[in-house]
């Protein structure tokens, strides 16, 4: 892993306001307006890395993910990509993502330390709980990590790689950590500073259960594992996000260049008007889903081509012959309203999938079937469905896929269910969440959501991809520690 530098923005370098410097000798070479390690708080640097984050959600390094999972395709004015198409992805496939998300954690390493150092372990708590989040994301991505010895840079400048399942074992006691520090008393700026839950102490704290359970579903297919103690833990703290509770950021996004909502400046439209990815559309297979299942939600997730007619879909992996960007369907009003909308970090409906299948497993009191529905139509709820509630119901009611009467009768069965619904609600906020569900249950009823490519490597989608060249350049001998891996058969820890 190469060694990671700061990378705060400008307008946080500018708000920094200095006390004026000693006339003195000792002193003449000192810039009091110079940016260094000593006068760089917590403060500052927390809201860039609480941004960077949904950053990462938005980012189109996992739209990879969107492509493989069914959601997106691109359109016909472009050249299919051939690695990804055909899932011959080599080590170069996801360098970027993989420094773009140290780079992130990096950052938040920093405010954890420089809050502890301080004594604000609120502040701490928060960059912890985020720190939770994009660290699970890499180990479900790649596997090992390098996790203990990452940012010790003056005692290690090439970070060993730790144990997927160390790794999450120690994400479970991080969370811990930081609930504890949560719970306590907040600063006065931490109401300021905290552009994700405006200082809602006990947000944060549903958050990082709801994440603590997200590591325990993951590995529900682990034979033997019992996630008893922990959730005993995520009950007596609290529980989950329910309805309304969405974890998402906002700094104070608007119209004008470089200060876009992510998710809107990657897909929805420039500064200008223009669109912002002319390449992204609709997925023909996820449209002929919703299609076939009256499912109001489609023309919340797309919307009609520029030329006019209804939402329309590309073939994920067609060469020639899919419809041009003016005859397909970009992102909608549900995904890219606005702006200045938030970026969502966990929505809140996710949890309430995870804690529905929780229920259904019998890992947690409470009845499955009203848990799942609340889920469901906290989907429609977030998305911006019109008549939210009443539509929800009636797709419930309606819809065989939706229906609760065809869960089936075993735990694993209506675990799939769930998790087929939570594939649905989840296009174009959280890919990896449905990548890693499919890797778990398969709960995906047909394949048509693998590329058309005649000459894709296989007819399913790869289990992880493999390390980035950047770690065999700079930390080779860590990275090559870990074997030869193929993006077909090196599953993770959690896989069955």
């Amino acid at each position: 892993m190469k060694t990671l530098q700061y990378k705060l923005l400008i307008i946080l370098i500018t708000a920094v306001a200095f006390t004026g410097c000693k006339k003195g000798y000792l002193d003449v070479n000192q810039d009091p307006n110079r940016v260094t390690d000593d006068n760089i708080t917590p403060e500052l640097i927390f809201p860039q890395a609480a941004h960077a984050t949904g950053a990462r959600q938005a980012s189109g390094n996992f739209q990879f993910i969107e492509n493989w999972m069914g959601y997106w395709a691109q359109s016909g004015d472009f050249a299919i990509q051939q690695d990804e198409t055909t899932y011959n992805v080599d080590f170069t496939f996801g360098d970027v993502l993989w420094q773009n998300q140290y780079n992130v954690l990096f950052d938040l390493n920093r405010v954890k330390v420089k809050a502890q150092a301080k004594g604000d372990s609120v502040l701490a708590g928060a960059a912890m709980t985020l720190s939770a989040k994009l660290f699970q994301d890499l180990v479900d991505i790649f596997g090992n990590i390098p996790y203990s010895q990452a940012f010790r840079n003056s005692e290690f400048t090439q970070p060993a790689y730790d144990n997927a399942k160390d790794v999450y074992t120690a994400l479970q006691q991080s969370l811990d950590s930081a609930i504890i520090y949560l719970g306590e008393t907040h600063r006065a700026s931490f109401t300021s500073i905290d552009i994700v839950n405006g200082g809602d102490t006990d947000l944060w704290i549903k958050f990082a259960n709801a994440l603590k359970l997200r590591m325990l579903i993951r590995q529900s297919e682990v034979s033997g594992f019992n996630p008893a103690a922990e959730i005993t833990k995520i009950i007596n703290n609290g529980g989950v996000l329910h309805a309304g509770e969405s974890i998402d950021v906002n700094p104070g996004y608007n119209n004008s260049a470089n200060k876009q909502s992510p998710f809107y400046a990657n897909y929805g439209l420039t500064p200008t008007g223009a669109e912002a990815s002319t390449s992204t559309r609709a997925n023909a297979y996820f449209v002929n889903l919703l299609n076939s299942t009256s499912d109001p939600r489609l023309s919340r997730y797309f919307k009609a081509p520029a030329n006019g007619g209804a939402i329309t879909g590309t073939v994920y992996g067609l060469a020639a012959g899919n419809p041009v960007g003016a005859a397909s369907s970009n992102m909608g009003p549900g995904l890219a309203g606005s702006a200045s909308q938030n970026q969502w970090i966990m929505p809140s409906f996710e949890s309430m999938f995870l804690e529905a299948e929780a229920i259904a497993r019998g890992w947690m009191p409470g009845n499955a079937q009203q848990a799942y529905e609340n889920a469901v139509r906290e989907s429609f709820t977030w998305l911006g469905v019109p008549n939210a509630v009443s539509a929800a119901n009636t797709y419930l009611a309606n819809q065989a896929i939706a229906n609760w009467t065809n869960a089936g009768a075993t735990p694993l069965a209506k675990a799939k269910f769930i998790a087929y619904q939570k594939y649905i609600a989840l296009a174009g906020i959280d890919p990896l969440e449905a990548w890693s569900d499919l890797r778990r249950l398969n709960m995906i009823p047909n394949t048509g959501y693998i590329s058309v490519n005649p000459g894709k490597l296989a007819n399913t989608v790869p289990v992880r991809l493999l390390y980035p060249q950047s770690e065999y350049t700079t930390n080779s001998t860590n990275v090559n520690a870990q074997g030869t891996q193929n993006q077909f058969s090196s599953k993770l820890f959690w896989q069955p």
